[in-house]
């Protein structure tokens, strides 16, 4: 047990590496990062993207509209498991999801942000053979159709992979 804390907790520290290195990415629009970080236990999702590319804005919604797109999106990215299906060999279960934006008053973040609008969203998924996992299928290009490239960034117990997909490819390789 203890052994396998220690891997996750290696892979966590990559993963908080790795997602400092990519928060000095330009915001893009149509363009998103997800981090993956994968244990024997745990399968971690960071995605980082402008709001533009789930709501065709980016500030908080105004009208009865907004609100109702901005609702719809956000159940969208809380359904963690539709969104991000794992290798079945894993045998992983959503665990929790966070919603972290400035602009829509979501999360740890306080106050309404700058004229970018940003949303960051934590998948955290409990397996019991997360390092069996050798894909992950994301269906984000269906969900948001604003979308049309994601740049992956893995760490696994095997190493690290940099991936980039493009709509509409939705499979990554966890393993090489």
């Amino acid at each position: 047990m203890a052994r396998s804390w220690h891997k996750f907790m290696c892979g966590a520290a990559l993963f908080v590496a790795l997602n400092a290195a990519s928060a000095a990415k330009p915001h893009e629009h149509g363009v998103a990062q997800l981090d993956v970080a994968v244990s024997a236990s745990r399968v971690v999702i960071e995605l980082d993207t402008p709001l533009d590319n789930l709501l065709g804005f980016e500030h908080a919604p105004r009208t009865d509209a907004e609100r109702e797109k901005t609702a719809a999106a956000m159940a969208r990215l809380r359904d963690g498991a539709a969104l991000f299906r794992l290798d079945a060999a894993a045998g992983c279960t959503l665990l929790k999801v966070e919603l972290n934006s400035a602009q829509l008053a979501l999360g740890k973040t306080a106050a309404a942000g700058g004229e970018h609008g940003e949303l960051t969203a934590l998948f955290e998924f409990r397996c019991s053979a997360g390092a069996r996992a050798g894909f992950l299928e994301v269906g984000l290009f269906d969900a948001f159709p604003g979308l049309k490239r994601l740049d992956l960034q893995v760490v696994t117990p095997k190493g690290q992979i940099k991936a980039t997909l493009r709509k509409p490819a939705s499979r990554v390789a966890l393993a090489r």
